[in-house]
């Protein structure tokens, strides 16, 4: 392969993984991050010509910090299209619908104007328990804060979610639809609960809380009040029943089943043996 790839947000969960499979592939990869080598922020169009330069394919990782910034990306993607880039895969999420807000809104903008696209749309991460915003209160607390009650969630690993990018940006034809990316089984909190703490060889809890205490938690730990909550609110859909489904996404995209929470969490039971502290 010897396209020119732009992967943005190449140091983030999906991005970097994206940028190393597609290295390993033999592919020519650039990667665009606000702190990376070659700085790129989707509100500067100062630092857009710079990552587009001889690119033809992106794939587009929206910033994580929460904010509509679909003008910004349908702007990059025209832009890239002026460019030459052919190929975009965007990077959504399961609760997001094509014209919905955020990337749901880029997601209608490559259909109706894009000749080659795909919108990739996982599930939950289970990589928010190994280095995401559960981290942190697993290690210290040994507890899990959610307000999903009962609702399960079919969690999918970045990898996975790599595996998929990389498939639809070096696939021999156009794709040209979405796909909902999960793992192969819906689980609930306690149920993740269980399987982390059965990896860390010591008792993991579920702390059940309502949506707004969520939020608030969230806010204490430095997440901007509008991504706050949506999280929290997001969590309620969740004990709604609204993430209770499996999908074949990741074997259509890959040919192989994805990994279960169960292989993620024996393979990370180090990470939370113990309290930051040794204790």
């Amino acid at each position: 392969m010897n396209d020119l790839v732009l992967v943005t947000g190449g140091t983030g969960k999906t991005g970097r993984r994206v940028a190393q499979q597609l290295s390993a592939a033999g592919a020519e990869v650039r990667v665009a991050s606000r702190g990376g080598l070659l700085p790129f922020d989707w509100s500067d169009p100062d630092t857009w010509d710079a990552a587009l330069a001889g690119v033809s394919a992106a794939y587009l990782g929206p910033p994580p910090a929460g904010g509509d910034v679909s003008a910004a990306m349908i702007a990059f993607a025209r832009a890239a299209a002026a460019r030459g880039a052919r190929r975009f895969v965007l990077l959504s999420g399961s609760p997001m619908p094509e014209g919905g807000p955020g990337a749901g809104q880029t997601h209608r903008w490559l259909r109706e104007n894009a000749e080659d696209w795909a919108v990739l749309r996982p599930s939950w991460f289970m990589q928010n328990f190994s280095e995401g915003q559960h981290l942190a209160t697993i290690r210290d607390a040994a507890e899990i804060y959610s307000a999903t009650e009962d609702g399960r969630v079919p969690f999918i690993s970045a990898d996975d979610i790599a595996a998929c990018a990389v498939a639809a940006l070096t696939a021999p034809e156009p794709l040209n639809r979405d796909f909902i990316l999960t793992g192969p089984e819906a689980i609930s909190y306690d149920a993740v609960a269980r399987h982390i703490g059965e990896a860390a060889g010591r008792p993991i809890a579920h702390r059940r809380i309502s949506a707004e205490d969520l939020a608030a938690w969230y806010r204490a730990n430095g997440r901007p009040a509008l991504l706050a909550r949506m999280l929290g609110a997001m969590d309620t859909l969740i004990a709604a029943g609204a993430e209770d489904r499996t999908t074949d996404g990741v074997r259509e995209l890959t040919g192989r089943a994805p990994v279960g929470f169960d292989a993620f969490a024996q393979a990370n039971g180090a990470l939370w043996a113990a309290a930051r502290d040794g204790a």
